[in-house]
């Protein structure tokens, strides 16, 4: 049976976005806090609701030490994130706030893929891997070219995905796992129909991030973030991911110990990835002593959560979306980025608080 504190973390999480959001709002006002809405004027949302990134900040505006938090960078995962910033306003997590902290809230980054339970933006960019520099006109390809006409077969219930399929599973048996999800999710700009794919330019989220970090960080000495992700790792757990400059990773393991992992080491259950929000935060606000991490929440195993992301990806493609087969899609999608029990949903809390707590004492470290 649930206990009374389970099912009181359990109703700060939500259905779909325009009930987070409502929630979002609605404890921001239940505090006392004002909100900053940003209008993504290039898409509409899954209920044909106006999208947006909204913004709250707890603390004094001209603290020295920033931490934010942040919430649907892979849009789908915004349940995740979402939770934990409404559990945090509604629970009055902050009550005792050093004098020197402020905490900023960036609610749905990537209000397009919330709504729309996708992990993608309105341009099938992933937000995550979209933080380059595209004056550069070299592109990272982490060798997802070779698979990419497996990954996206010509149907999804028929012999063309049996047969690709059949070359994903030699290519693992030649390779590995490990290679097998480095080619697929470590970043790709060639295949704008493709999956991990990164754009040709900044997005709308990307540009408007950047303008809320000079806004709310662009003073500051020291930064925390915490980037709330889903689909990695075992289930309920909370992983550590680091990303950022040498310094920058010591750091992270000075705030939360040898709990981080990073990927660039081959200790972390993400491969390595370029053009993360990690690095825009670092190239944004290159004045502060920053420490970036992931939090990774496990969900369903490799094979799966990647299965899903290929069948919305071939869906939005070349399928349709109110199909039974484009339902069943949708919600495999969802339960592989959005494990809807109560038991995720605590260790989710239980875990974000003490991380969130390890990061608001370090932000305050002398060193």
């Amino acid at each position: 049976m649930a206990t009374v504190e389970t099912m009181t973390i359990s109703s700060h999480f939500s259905a779909n976005y325009v009930e987070a959001r409502a929630k979002f709002l609605a404890a921001c006002e239940k505090r006392g806090v004002s909100v900053d809405t940003r209008l993504n004027p290039n898409a509409k949302g899954r209920q044909s609701e106006e999208l947006y990134m909204d913004i709250c900040r707890l603390g004094r505006p001209d603290a020295s030490n920033v931490l934010i938090l942040l919430s649907a960078t892979h849009g789908v995962e915004g349940y995740c994130g979402s939770g934990v910033q409404i559990a945090l306003l509604e629970q009055n997590h902050f009550s005792r706030l050093p004098e020197d902290v402020s905490i900023v809230m960036v609610h749905a980054l990537n209000p397009f893929g919330f709504s729309h339970d996708r992990r993608v933006n309105e341009d099938n960019i992933d937000l995550n891997r979209n933080f380059l520099d595209f004056a550069d006109t070299y592109r990272p390809d982490s060798g997802y070219s070779a698979i990419h006409a497996h990954i996206v077969p010509d149907d999804w219930d028929g012999p063309a995905r049996k047969a690709a399929n059949k070359q994903l599973a030699m290519f693992i048996e030649e390779h590995g796992m490990r290679a097998f999800q480095a080619a697929v999710s470590g970043g790709q700009y060639a295949h704008k129909d493709g999956i991990f794919y990164g754009g040709d330019r900044p997005s709308w989220s990307n540009d408007t991030f950047r303008s809320v970090l000079k806004e709310y960080a662009g003073h500051a000495e020291r930064v925390g973030v915490i980037d709330f992700h889903t689909g990695l790792g075992p289930y309920g757990y909370g992983e550590l991911i680091v990303i950022g400059s040498p310094e920058e990773k010591a750091r992270a393991v000075r705030w939360y110990g040898d709990q981080v992992t990073d990927p660039d080491a081959g200790d972390s259950s993400s491969a390595p990835v370029v053009g993360t929000t990690g690095h825009g935060v670092c190239e944004t606000l290159s004045q502060a002593d920053i420490a970036f991490i992931a939090l990774e929440y496990g969900t369903r195993d490799l094979t799966t959560v990647l299965t899903a992301l290929r069948a919305d990806n071939w869906l939005y493609e070349k399928g349709d979306v109110d199909s039974e087969l484009g339902k069943e899609i949708k919600a495999q999608i969802r339960d592989a980025c959005y494990p809807d029990a109560d038991d995720w949903k605590q260790a989710v809390w239980s875990r974000a608080t003490e991380i969130i707590d390890l990061a608001v004492e370090g932000l305050i470290e002398r060193k």
